[in-house]
């Protein structure tokens, strides 16, 4: 199978199942796991896929959205992420201390930030460049950048993630489960919310009906670990396990 075969191979297999590991690949289009490993590289540096230990798993809509070429892709949920945007910008005070994490629905928040006081601190360079231009107090994490995207994650993130207390933090998520609670494709950008919502005073989680009853490869938090802010609650058995706002 030639390179562009196991390419369309592999993105066909990530895109029906979420995730596929290195050993499904190899038998699934007869290359080695050298072969493989080589191709998940490739697609992850084109923003393809996420590479993970031991496969790949789908982009992360809540966190690559923004970066996806195609236009009806990029406007999937549009109205109900900027719903969720406005009413969360809406809970920031002039005094607080807040974090923003990466993702569509969280970057829609910078719009509606354009007169805060408030001190604002980032692991995603689009959002600090939106804050900045409006000339807002914005602080933006060191770290690596996340392949394919414009985020800050790894090891350094974390570190000056530490130095601070947060009143409110703004995290996304791309499934919220009963059982697994929020989670996320990035095992890096995981524990980045992670730590974030435990140096916070309050959480709140911005996840649309999309993302409920979904599961992806690293946990970020159990579901009462933060508040969720989303447009419709599918199912009444999320209410007894989270505080949940709808807009």
């Amino acid at each position: 199978m030639l390179a562009e075969q196991r390419a369309r191979a592999i993105l066909q297999q990530v895109s029906q199942r979420q995730t596929v590991s290195v050993t499904d690949l190899c038998q699934i289009t007869g290359a080695s796991e050298a072969t493989i490993r080589r191709d998940l590289n490739t697609l992850a540096r084109q923003g393809r896929l996420v590479k993970v230990h031991g496969g790949a798993t789908s982009l992360e809509e809540e966190e690559f959205l923004a970066r996806e070429p195609d236009l009806a892709t990029k406007q999937r949920y549009a109205r109900e992420k900027e719903r969720i945007a406005r009413y969360a910008a809406g809970l920031v005070s002039d005094d607080d201390v807040v974090f923003l994490d990466t993702g569509t629905t969280v970057l829609h928040m910078a719009d509606h930030l354009k007169d805060s006081k408030a001190l604002f601190i980032t692991s995603s360079i689009d959002l600090a460049g939106m804050l900045s231009a409006h000339e807002r107090r914005v602080y933006i994490l060191g770290g690596a950048l996340k392949p394919g995207t414009v985020d800050i994650v790894g090891a350094e993130a974390l570190e000056t993630l530490r130095q601070y207390n947060f009143t409110k933090v703004f995290l996304g998520a791309s499934g919220v489960s009963v059982s697994q609670g929020f989670t996320t494709p990035d095992p890096e950008a995981a524990a980045l919310k992670s730590l974030a919502a435990s140096r916070a005073q309050t959480a709140y989680m911005l996840a649309d009906s999309s993302k409920f009853g979904r599961v992806t490869a690293a946990a970020i938090l159990p579901l009462e670990g933060a508040a969720i802010i989303t447009d419709r609650i599918p199912d009444e058995k999320y209410l007894d396990c989270a505080e949940i706002v709808e807009v």
